[in-house]
C-alpha cells in the first residue's frame, strides 16, 4: 500500500523509484530497522517527534528475520518433537514421531511474516516515515538514502541514531555456500542434516546444537576455548554440558579448526586439532557477529569507528558527532535485542533533555534457549569474587521440585550469589543464575532483586505459587537467611 508524502512515493513493503528531495527535515533520522532502530523510531514517535526510519532489507533486522525469532521457532519444534518422543513416560501411546521439516520452516516463516507485518503497521500508526534503502551519514547530520534502483533521497535530522546492526563472523578457509553456513543460512535449510558440525560453543552455537540434536542430527561442537559457554557460571555451564552429553552431542573443546575438504556427496570433511577430521553434511559457523558499519559513510563527521568496526559512544550512546547516537550491535555492548531496546530509550531521552541513566550492562538479563535453558542477571560466583566481594552462595536443584517432576524436566538448578555481611550472613543479592526448565521465563524475580539491590531477607518474604518451578528460586533465597523448608 503506497501513500504520498511531500510528493514522494512511500511504500511500506516494496522499494519504489527514488526522487531527490533536498533536505527534508526530521526531528530524528534512524539508520537501521532492527530492534535498536525500530525501538528508537517508535519510542521517539510516541513522544511526539517527527521520525524517519531507514532499513535496507526488512524491518525487524537480524533478530526478527535471521536470528532470535526464527531460531526460537526451530527450538520450539525441537521441544515438541522431544515431548512426543517421550510421550510413553506420561502414559501416552504414540507412534514414533517424524519431523516434516517443510512444515517447520513454513511455521517459522508464518511467525516471522506476522511480526514483520505488525512492525510495518506500527510505522503507519505511529506516523513514522519508513524508507527502504541504504542510509549513509554525512556532515551536518545529512542522511543520504540510496534505493535499490540507484535513486537517492536526502534527509536532515535534528538528531540521528545509527543502528545498522551486525553480520555473522566467518573464519579463514570457510567460504559460505553449500554445506558451509552461518546462522543466516542454517535458518533457511530445506532438510535436517544427518551430521552437523557447529564451530563455536557460545550461546548461539549451543542453541543450534541443541535444536538439531533434538531433531535427529548427529551434532559435534568444536570450540577453541577450554569449555563451551565461556563466561557462564561454572555450575550452570556444567549442567548444560551433562545434558548435551546425555543426548549424544559430541563436545570437543580446546581445538583449533584448520580447514575443510568438500566431498562429492555434498558434505565436507572438517579438519581440527592435531590432525583430526570429521565428516559432516553441514557446518554451522557460530563464532560471533561483527558490527556492520561498512555503509554508514560518516565522511565529514566526528563519528569514530574502532579497528574492530564498532562505533565509539559514551554512556548515553552519544558518538563524537554532536546529536548523533549509535545503539545495538553497532556499539561494543552486549549483543542482545533487549539491550538495544534499552539503548534506544536512553538515546531518545537524552536527546530530548529528559532525566535518564546509562544502561547498567553488568545487570542486564541474559537468556540462552538451548535445552536445558539458561538465564541469569548479575555476576557469576567467579566474577563476584574477582571483583573483591566476600560472598555467600546457595544453590538448589530442580530435581527435588514437584512441578519439575510433573513436567519430567529434572536437570537444572538455581544459584544465588549474595554479599556476606559483617555478621557473616548473606545480604545484598549480587547475581541470580538459573539453568533448567523454562528459566528464561522465571528470571524476572531474580533480575528485579539484582537491579533493586535487594537483600535476601527482603525477598525471602515473597510467596511463590505451589506447585511451581519458581519455588526453586524462593527456596534458594530462603536458605540464604539460614532457614529453609524443603532443603
Amino acid at each position: 500500500m503506497a501513500t504520498k508524502r511531500n510528493g514522494w512515493a512511500h511504500n511500506l513493503t516494496k522499494p519504489l523509484p527514488y526522487i531527490d528531495v533536498e533536505g527534508e527535515q526530521f526531528d530524528l533520522v534512524v539508520i537501521g530497522g532492527g530492534p535498536g532502530g525500530y525501538a528508537a523510531a517508535f519510542y521517539a514517535a510516541s513522544a511526539g517527534m517527527r521520525v524517519a526510519l531507514i532499513e535496507k532489507d526488512t524491518i525487524g533486522g537480524t533478530c526478527l528475520n535471521r536470528g532470535c525469532i526464527p531460531a526460537k521457532a526451530f527450538l520450539e519444534s525441537a521441544a515438541v518433537f522431544r515431548h512426543v518422543a517421550h510421550a510413553k513416560d506420561f502414559g501416552i501411546e504414540s507412534t514414533a514421531p517424524v519431523v516434516n521439516f517443510a512444515i517447520t520452516q513454513a511455521r517459522k516463516q508464518t511467525i516471522v511474516s506476522g511480526l514483520v507485518k505488525g512492525l510495518t503497521g506500527l510505522t503507519k500508526s505511529k506516523k513514522v516515515t519508513y524508507l527502504l534503502g541504504t542510509g549513509s551519514l554525512g556532515a551536518g547530520r545529512t542522511v543520504t538514502v540510496r534505493g535499490s534502483d540507484g535513486g537517492t533521497r536526502t534527509l536532515i535530522g535534528e538528531h540521528v541514531i545509527l543502528a545498522s546492526g551486525s553480520v555473522p563472523r566467518t573464519i579463514p578457509g570457510f567460504v559460505v555456500g553449500g554445506p558451509i553456513m552461518t546462522s543466516d543460512e542454517v535458518l533457511a535449510l530445506e532438510k535436517i542434516p544427518s551430521r552437523m558440525a557447529v564451530i563455536g560453543g557460545g550461546a548461539i552455537g549451543c542453541e543450534f546444537a541443541s535444536c538439531f540434536a533434538d531433531l535427529g542430527s548427529a551434532v559435534t561442537i568444536l570450540e577453541g576455548l577450554p569449555k563451551v559457554l565461556p563466561g557462564l557460571d561454572t555450575d550452570v555451564a556444567n549442567v548444560v554440558v551433562k545434558s548435551f552429553k546425555k543426548r549424544n552431542i559430541d563436545i570437543r573443546t580446546g581445538v583449533q579448526v584448520t580447514g575443510h575438504t568438500p566431498l562429492a556427496s555434498g558434505g565436507t570433511t572438517v579438519s581440527f586439532g592435531s590432525g583430526e577430521t570429521l565428516e559432516v553434511d553441514a557446518v554451522v559457523i557460530s563464532v560471533g557477529r561483527r558490527p556492520y558499519s561498512d555503509e554508514l559513510g560518516l565522511h565529514g563527521t566526528n563519528v569514530v569507528v574502532s579497528e574492530r568496526g564498532f562505533v565509539d559512544v559514551d554512556g548515553y550512546c552519544q558518538t563524537g558527532e554532536p546529536k548523533v547516537y549509535a545503539v545495538g550491535d553497532l556499539i561494543s555492548t552486549a549483543q542482545l535485542a533487549h539491550v538495544a531496546y534499552a539503548e534506544a530509550i536512553v538515546a531518545v531521552k537524552h536527546m530530548r533533555g529528559e532525566k535518564v541513566y546509562p544502561v547498567m550492562y553488568d545487570r542486564v538479563p541474559w537468556a540462552i534457549y538451548c535445552h536445558p535453558e539458561v538465564a541469569w542477571a548479575g555476576p557469576s560466583e567467579e566474577e563476584a569474587r574477582a571483583a573483591g566481594h566476600d560472598v555467600v552462595v546457595a544453590k538448589h536443584q530442580f530435581r527435588s521440585n514437584s512441578r519439575a517432576m510433573i513436567l519430567g524436566e529434572l536437570d537444572g538448578l538455581v544459584k544465588i550469589i549474595a554479599k556476606k555481611g559483617r555478621d557473616g550472613r548473606a545480604g545484598q543479592v549480587l547475581g541470580v543464575h538459573m539453568v533448567g526448565p523454562w528459566v528464561t521465563e522465571q528470571l524476572s524475580g531474580g533480575y528485579l532483586a539484582v537491579n533493586w539491590e535487594a537483600t535476601v531477607d527482603e525477598i525471602a518474604e515473597f510467596l511463590q505459587p505451589h506447585p511451581s518451578l519458581t519455588e526453586v528460586f524462593g527456596e534458594t533465597v530462603m536458605s540464604l537467611t539460614g532457614r529453609s523448608i524443603n532443603a
